[in-house]
């Protein structure tokens, strides 16, 4: 009876000693106020209930007014120091491979390849960086310019010939088509497999709860992933055997970069940067596209400011029947506000990680050795202190900015070394489908849908609208 008492006595002294070390961790300094939450679980359920409105996640602003701009969590078992400060955050961004370096948890490395673009750092990260700027650097948008418009304008003309369209499914597919003909030349219409749909179902469970069990939205977001990584392996493979005379596109371009004596490109590496590279370019642009649209049709004043703008352009052509030209399309001054103003309120991506390589000071506290961050875009985006009224849709509060890609104010697309390489590719996309849209369509909303923001993505559901084209008369 004696020993049993002890055992027991001794049990509860560990796991009192173990929930308290939990709730405390060990830091050389001092740590940011906040709450490590349950052992093991720490604060996940709280942190990823979505978010239906369109202000700062309910999980951080809770936290910033108990807290203040900076404090610890523990998400899925890992502790994490959250940052809504812009000079930390700037300062996280900066110091890319010197304190900190990118990371994600074990879930999204699990999802997304464990030799994906995000998972690499250093020489073999700026090595993959200036490969994927082949494609979209500046001469190759500049190329790419006609084939976007020429894309634009078929969808836009399918889509007003039919009862109504949902505008995020409708926009993603015309991205996705696009993207992966320019990547691996995929055709969907002469393919007897559907690359999207393996997409559609890797997406719905990208920001699920990871339980990998048959039935669960993690599972079937893997074996979308499995399906499509299947798919861009044969092609691959194929493409190998049989080499193509007049290499057209990236795949090209990477098979002859594997194929280069001393490579350290492989086919793992690879095969990842393609899985990225195509959820990243239709998924991400046609949140931001419908996103504008709705609030194009909720703000009646920046729709006819943008339109005039675009006539203006057509009415500047000596042969109104010729395709955008690249001087036209960097003359889009309130466009590309629109733009900013559209990514700043659209926090496509929520939160950004980042690992410490060593402990950091910074201000009074000390971020320890190992730790994640996670720098909070919307919370810079929405601070008032910065932004007027930051919840109101307001394009021209960028007349008198500077800023035009990222800031310590703005990061839609991230910042740093690994400022978003696509940006230049997504605001392309949206100005020119924009351009078609407002000179030759006019829309009514259908159905309004809904908006479900979470700490991966958001998702703009059930936007319905129904196209009309506009008369020749009031084109011009």
């Amino acid at each position: 009876m004696l020993a049993l008492f002890i055992w027991v006595s001794l049990l509860l002294i560990s796991l009192t000693h173990w929930v308290y070390s939990w709730r405390n961790p060990k830091c050389r300094g001092k740590l940011p106020p906040g709450s490590m939450g349950f052992p093991l679980l720490g604060e996940s359920i709280q942190f990823f209930k979505p978010n239906t409105t369109s202000d700062i996640p309910p999980f951080v602003k809770e936290r910033v007014k108990k807290y203040g701009p900076i404090f610890k969590t523990n998400l899925v078992g890992r502790p994490v120091i959250v940052s809504t400060d812009a000079d930390l955050s700037y300062f996280v961004f900066q110091q890319e491979g010197r304190c900190f370096q990118s990371w994600y948890p074990d879930t999204f490395t699990e999802i997304f390849g464990r030799k994906n673009v995000g998972s690499l750092h250093g020489f073999m990260y700026k090595y993959l960086k200036s490969m994927v700027l082949t494609l979209f650097g500046y001469d190759g948008l500049k190329k790419m310019l006609p084939q976007v418009e020429l894309t634009a304008n078929k969808r836009l003309e399918l889509w007003s010939n039919q009862e109504s369209v949902e505008l995020k499914d409708a926009t993603a597919s015309m991205i996705f088509d696009l993207t992966a003909k320019k990547l691996i030349s995929h055709d969907p219409d002469k393919s007897s497999e559907n690359l999207r749909s393996n997409f559609v179902a890797f997406i719905q469970g990208l920001i699920s709860f990871p339980f990998n069990i048959p039935g669960t939205a993690y599972h079937k977001c893997l074996k979308g992933r499995e399906k499509a990584m299947k798919m861009l392996k044969n092609m691959l493979q194929e493409r190998r055997k049989n080499p193509r005379k007049n290499p057209s596109d990236f795949f090209d371009y990477v098979i002859e970069e594997i194929k280069k004596e001393g490579t350290i490109l492989t086919e793992e590496i690879a095969l990842d940067l393609m899985f990225v590279l195509l959820f990243a370019s239709f998924e991400t642009t046609s949140l931001a596209l419908t996103l504008a649209i709705k609030f194009l049709s909720d703000d009646p004043e920046v729709l006819k400011r943008l339109t005039e703008e675009h006539e203006t352009i057509l009415r500047n052509r000596e042969d109104a029947e010729s395709g955008l030209t690249w001087e036209e399309y960097k003359s889009m001054t309130y466009t590309f506000q629109f733009i900013n103003e559209t990514a700043r309120l659209a926090n496509i991506v929520p939160a950004i990680f980042r690992k410490a390589l060593r402990d950091i000071k910074f201000k009074d506290y000390t971020i320890p050795a190992g730790w994640a961050v996670m720098v909070c875009p919307p919370a810079v985006h929405l601070n008032p202190d910065k932004y007027k009224d930051p919840l109101l849709f307001n394009p021209s509060r960028w007349e008198e900015s500077k800023a035009s890609n990222a800031s310590k104010h703005f990061m839609a697309f991230g910042g740093g070394m690994r400022f978003c390489v696509g940006t230049d590719f997504t605001k392309l996309q949206m100005a020119v489908f924009i351009h078609s849209l407002v000179t030759k369509y006019r829309w009514e909303e259908i159905k309004g849908g809904n908006i479900l923001r979470t700490p991966g993505l958001q998702f703009p559901n059930g936007y319905h609208v129904r196209l009309h084209q506009k008369e020749t008369k009031d084109m011009l």
